[in-house]
């Protein structure tokens, strides 16, 4: 996928990470990307901007009042023809700053002025990544429209295990591709998306829930909004957000899912049930905590959210997942039929990179009229052949 014709300026602020830029610029370079790269001055002590001008072919800006460029401003210059903007490392002082807008170097100011879209790459030590500041500062960036690609968790150079290194070069090179080569076959719609294993209490202290993350319904909510979409993500409590701008609604049992859904589903032209909701929940639910050594539990069915829409749906398109462990299709085309959706999206979860909390799946997609099998992808590329698929609903 090129990004011929496409102004890609690189911020790279002072962190450990910095070197892991290089690669990053290496690769939008051969991608066909015009690279430009901004320095702070604590960067600068990390990686030379000459290793940066070496790779990008374009001059390492890392002064605020260098006065080796063209006539024009140079921060509003930048900012003006950049389609996108990456800041990998990002600090959380430039977070900090970003979001309290203050600009007081070439990269916050060049930030402060762009209208193109923004992805930030934060690294972090994992105490600073899950501070009160720095979680304030990234919900209000997320609210403004900025983008984020998630931390990796492992060793940290401080010393530490955790969540804090700095996404992989190549990890950020694809999101790129996907926001500068984005389609906008979304555009004017709204995509209902549920998302996560929903929770059904027994008593004050346990629940009973399923191992869904998340994961998928997160993939799908950000490659719609990429696509234009306005996305509204009903999920759990404990449901992996997505990294996108989103009216997020978060419930805790099945029947909140069911209340959320039925109620916003006259806003959405399409929804997509990727949760995993449960399909019992206890009888009834201690006040107290139980403390026999041994009870038993007796359960009722909870409502079927996607046979509810379905009954509803209009002229809706109605998306359901199916999570198997055995004959797959006649499952999947069961509940395709008796929940009257459009497509169904079946996976066998026992199948090695297909079953809850991992990053790929193998999915099978399911109409009426037609059957696609897919093999192990990344759960962000099926969104987006998910959303293809949609679109060529009748």
């Amino acid at each position: 996928m090129t990004l011929s014709g496409k102004t890609v300026t690189v911020g790279v602020t002072g962190g450990i990470a910095a070197y892991k830029a290089c690669e990053l610029v290496s690769l939008l370079k051969k991608a066909g990307a015009d690279v430009h790269v901004v320095m702070t001055e604590h960067a600068a002590r990390f990686v030379a901007p000459l290793s940066f001008e070496a790779l990008s072919g374009n001059r390492a800006v890392t002064d605020m009042f260098d006065s080796d460029h063209d006539w024009e401003i140079g921060h509003i210059s930048l900012a003006k023809k950049s389609d996108l903007f990456v800041v990998a490392p990002c600090t959380a002082n430039l977070a900090g700053k970003l979001a309290c807008g203050i600009a007081d170097d070439f990269l916050s100011t060049t930030l402060m002025a762009t209208k193109a879209p923004i992805l930030l790459a934060p690294a972090m030590n994992t105490g600073m990544l899950t501070s009160k500041a720095y979680t304030a500062n990234a919900e209000t960036l997320k609210k403004r429209g900025v983008l984020f690609i998630e931390s990796d968790s492992g060793y940290l150079a401080c010393g530490d295990v955790g969540k804090g290194r700095m996404a992989e070069p190549k990890a950020i090179f694809e999101r790129v591709q996907s926001i500068l080569c984005a389609k906008s076959d979304y555009k004017n719609k709204t995509v209902l998306i549920t998302s996560g294993g929903t929770r059904e209490p027994i008593d004050p202290v346990r629940f009973i829930c399923n191992r869904s993350s998340g994961k998928m319904g997160a993939a799908i909510a950000e490659c719609a909004a990429r696509r234009g979409a306005n996305v509204i993500y009903v999920c759990s409590s404990d449901a992996v957000k997505p990294q996108t701008d989103a009216e997020i609604i978060t419930v805790e049992t099945t029947a909140q899912m069911a209340d959320a859904v039925i109620g916003n589903c006259e806003r959405a032209d399409i929804v997509i049930k990727a949760a995993a909701p449960a399909d019992y929940s206890p009888q009834t639910v201690e006040k107290n905590k139980i403390k026999k050594q041994s009870f038993s539990l007796s359960f009722k069915k909870n409502p079927d959210i996607a046979a509810q829409i379905g009954k509803i749906k209009g002229d809706r398109k109605l998306v359901i997942f199916s999570a198997e462990t055995e004959n797959l299709e006649e499952n999947a085309r069961c509940k395709l039929k008796n929940k009257n959706a459009d497509m169904v999206v079946a996976n066998n979860v026992l199948q090695e990179g297909a079953g809850f909390s991992v990053d790929t799946n193998i999915a099978t997609l399911i109409t009426d009229s037609k059957v696609l099998r897919l093999g192990k992808m990344k759960k962000s590329e099926l969104a987006e052949i998910i959303l293809d698929e949609i679109s060529d609903l009748k």
